[in-house]
C-alpha cells in the first residue's frame, strides 16, 4: 500500500506497545499469585499524572517514573490488603479503585494540564542501532521501551526458572497447599501484587513521559488498563504470550492510522475503535479453542492441534479467591 514503510511501521509498534506491555506483564505476575487487580485503568491514569507532575516539579524524568511506580504499587497494595487480610471481593475493590483513581488523577492534575514537561526521548544503542532494518525497529527507542522489552524475558525467567517463581505459581494454584509446605501465601501475594502494581505505574509514566507526552483530560490512555487485563487472558497467563498480544494490539492501533489515511471517506472513529472489537474477537476464538469438542477435533488434526496449543492457557486456580469463612 502507498505510504507504508515497514521499518517505520514496526518501530512504531515496538514503541507504542511499551506501556500496554508493561501493564500486561505486571498484571500477569499479580494474577499468577492469585490476586486479580481490576484497578489497572485508573492506576495507569493516576500514575501518568503523578509521573508527569513529578517530572515537571523536579525536572527529573527518573523521579517521575519512580513516583509513578510508587503510586502503582500503593494502589495494588490496597487491593491486596483488602482482599487478603479483610477477605473483601478483589473484583469489587478493583472496580471502586478504578473510578476513584481516575477522578483523583483529573482533580489533582488539573493545574498541570497542557503544560510542557520533560520527555524521555530516543536513546539509540551504539552499533546496534546501525544494523539495517533491525536497528531502527529494535534499538532506536527510549529507555522505557527498552525496559519493556527486557521485562518480557525477565518475567518469564523469574516465573519459570527460579525458586521464588515456583513458590509464586504454587500460591496462585493452591495457597493452602503452599502453606502446608512452609510458604506464607499472604506474604507472597502481597509482594507480587505490589511488584505488579509498580510495573503498571511505570506503564502510566511511559504514556505521559514517552509515548503520549504531557497531561490533560482526556489523557489518551483511557481504556488501556482494560486492554491489559484482556491481554493477560489472551496470553493464557504466560508473559511471552501476553507480550505477543500487546504487540498485536499495538500493530492494530498503528495500522488504524494508516487505514485512516488510505480511506479518508471512512469516519475516523471507525479506525480508532477497530482494535478493540478485534481483540474481543480474538478472545472469543481463544475461548472456543478450549472447548472440549474443539480439543477432541484437534486431537486428530496436527495443524489444528498446534493452533489450539498456542491458544491454550488456564487461569490460576486460586485467582481472586476469598478466604474461607470471610
Amino acid at each position: 500500500m502507498q505510504g507504508l514503510d515497514l521499518t517505520i511501521l514496526l518501530a512504531g509498534v515496538v514503541a507504542g506497545a511499551a506501556p500496554i506491555l508493561l501493564a500486561t506483564l505486571g498484571e500477569t505476575v499479580t494474577e499468577k499469585a492469585g490476586i486479580i487487580n481490576l484497578s489497572l485503568d485508573g492506576t495507569i491514569i493516576l500514575s501518568a499524572m503523578a509521573g508527569f507532575v513529578t517530572a515537571v516539579v523536579t525536572g527529573s524524568i527518573v523521579a517521575g517514573f519512580l513516583a509513578a511506580a510508587v503510586v502503582g504499587g500503593a494502589v495494588a497494595a490496597v487491593v491486596a490488603v483488602l482482599g487478603i487480610h479483610l477477605g473483601l471481593s478483589q473484583v469489587a475493590v478493583g472496580f471502586v479503585l478504578t473510578l476513584m483513581t481516575r477522578d483523583l488523577a483529573y482533580f489533582l492534575g488539573s493545574p498541570y494540564a497542557r503544560m510542557e514537561g520533560p520527555l524521555a526521548g530516543p536513546v539509540p544503542l551504539p552499533f546496534l542501532s546501525d544494523i539495517p532494518f533491525v536497528g531502527p525497529v529494535l534499538f532506536s527507542h527510549s529507555l522505557p521501551v527498552y525496559f519493556s522489552m527486557v521485562m518480557i524475558g525477565l518475567c518469564w525467567w523469574y516465573l519459570y526458572r527460579t525458586p521464588a517463581g515456583l513458590k509464586l505459581r504454587c500460591v496462585g494454584e493452591n495457597p493452602d497447599g503452599a502453606y502446608a509446605r512452609g510458604v506464607d501465601p499472604d506474604r507472597v501475594q502481597l509482594i507480587h501484587a505490589v511488584a505488579g502494581g509498580m510495573m503498571v505505574g511505570i506503564a502510566g509514566a511511559a504514556f505521559s513521559l514517552c509515548v503520549k507526552p504531557g497531561w490533560g483530560q482526556p489523557q489518551g490512555c483511557e481504556g488501556s488498563g482494560w486492554i491489559a487485563l484482556a491481554l493477560v487472558i489472551f496470553g493464557g497467563w504466560h508473559p511471552v504470550k501476553a507480550a505477543a498480544g500487546a504487540y498485536l494490539f499495538a500493530f492494530l492501533q498503528v495500522m488504524s492510522i494508516y487505514l485512516q489515511s488510505w480511506y479518508p471517506g471512512v469516519p475516523a472513529q471507525v479506525f480508532q475503535v477497530a482494535p478493540f472489537p478485534l481483540m474481543i474477537f480474538i478472545l472469543v476464538l481463544i475461548s472456543l479453542a478450549q472447548r472440549e469438542s474443539v480439543l477432541r477435533l484437534a486431537a486428530d488434526h496436527p495443524a489444528l492441534k498446534s493452533v489450539v496449543r498456542a491458544l491454550s492457557g488456564s487461569a490460576p486456580a486460586a485467582l481472586g479467591r476469598q478466604k474461607k469463612g470471610e
